[in-house]
Formats: structure tokens, C-alpha cells, sequence
């Protein structure tokens, strides 16, 4: 699994996923907010499934 995330778009990804899975315990308290996990773990982890089929590489140092 190569990195093809670059470091703002990481940071990003991080805060809205948090953001986002925020909402499942404050506020509408929907389960849709569990989604939220999905840009937490692509910006931890630096890796995105779709850019990695689309050949999409964000990060400067990885190409």
C-alpha cells in the first residue's frame, strides 16, 4: 500500500472525518455520522482506495 495522499489533503481528510464521526455522539446523533470514518482512516493511513484505481497521486514525494 503506497502513500498517494499528500500531506494538507491528509490533514484535511483527518479533521473532516472527525468532523463528521463527531455527530454520531453530538448533534443529530445519526448513524449516517459513522461515515465519517472513511476520510479518518484514508487521511491517517495516507492511502485512498479510489485514487489508487483512478491513478491519482496527491503527494509530492511519492511520485
Amino acid at each position: 500500500m503506497k502513500k498517494n495522499v499528500g500531506s494538507i489533503e491528509r490533514i484535511i481528510r483527518t479533521a473532516a472525518g472527525l468532523g463528521i464521526l463527531s455527530l454520531a455522539f453530538v448533534g443529530p446523533q445519526t448513524a449516517w455520522a459513522y461515515l465519517g470514518i472513511i476520510p479518518l482512516i484514508t487521511g491517517l493511513t495516507g492511502f485512498c482506495p479510489p485514487y489508487a484505481l483512478l491513478g491519482i497521486k496527491t503527494c509530492k514525494s511519492c511520485q
